[in-house]
């Protein structure tokens, strides 16, 4: 029995001994893989980006304005993916950029500026001048064009002189036939009852004067209380602005007075 082990011993180290020297040494350079149980799992940091990431051209639209000048980030991913909390509070982004370019803050205050009316530039459209007419209406009637804020005083050659005026408020319009049945030069103003229970604030009676609503002349229509007259307010030439008066510039209202008489047509439309 101890015999036979003895040679089963032997035949193994024999074995070992068969085995080249340099293959013995390539197996020790490399160490066998460790097995592993456990790797955590750390998830991609996500790429750093800044208030100044330049979006591409095709998206250069209302989002990117937006992004530029409001109080919040973008829904078109200008904005950080993941802001920190300083980021999330109202005008970080605005204080990230760099100021707005001086022209640029001018014409928005420009923009926002309330521009005095009296200031407005009058339209070379509503200048008098003569034009073409081919109406069925004779020469010596004036025409109210209403809706174009024109009067036209009808020369008879096909032609007519036009005026820019200014017409009744929405509501206060109104078309008719009537005649000049009186003329003033800087007439007196008494505001009619249905003027005064809407403007209490108005004076009972006005002389005539630079300041009065009127102007330098008056034309009276029928039996009404409308009026062709002048104005000491010439910007609101071109708009909707009476009771239901047609008033002109003070130069042009004394010009159509020396061109027409009682007893003229009057044809408002």
């Amino acid at each position: 029995m101890f015999k036979r082990t003895t040679l089963a011993l032997l035949a193994g180290a024999s074995s070992l001994v068969a085995i080249p020297h340099h293959a013995m040494a390539i197996d020790a350079a490399v160490p066998p893989e460790p097995t592993v149980l456990y790797a955590p799992q750390m998830p991609p940091q996500p790429a750093m980006r800044t208030a100044y990431a330049q979006p591409q051209r095709s998206n250069m639209g209302g989002g990117f304005i937006e992004f530029l000048f409001g109080d919040a980030p973008s829904s078109q991913g200008y904005a950080p993916q993941n802001p920190s909390a300083y980021q999330q509070q109202p005008g970080y982004y605005r204080q990230s950029l760099p100021p707005m370019d001086p022209q640029q803050q001018m014409l928005r205050q420009q923009e926002d500026a309330v521009v005095d009316p009296r200031e407005r530039a009058f339209d070379p459209k509503y200048e008098k001048q003569i034009v073409e007419y081919h109406g069925k209406e004779g020469a010596g009637t004036i025409v109210v064009d209403t809706p174009n804020k024109f009067l036209y005083l009808v020369q008879g050659d096909g032609r007519a002189l036009r005026y820019g005026i200014g017409v009744g408020r929405p509501g206060f319009t109104w078309a008719g036939v009537k005649t000049i049945s009186a003329k003033k030069e800087w007439p007196a103003w008494t505001p009619p009852p249905e003027m005064l229970a809407r403007r209490p604030d108005l004076p009972r009676h006005m002389e005539g004067g630079p300041d009065n609503p009127l102007g330098a002349r008056a034309m009276y229509l029928g039996s009404s209380l409308y009026r062709i007259h002048g104005s000491n307010e010439p910007w609101t030439i071109g708009t909707n602005v009476s009771s239901g008066c047609i008033r002109m510039r003070n130069e042009d209202v004394i010009d159509l007075y020396g061109r027409v008489n009682v007893g003229a047509k009057v044809v408002v439309m």
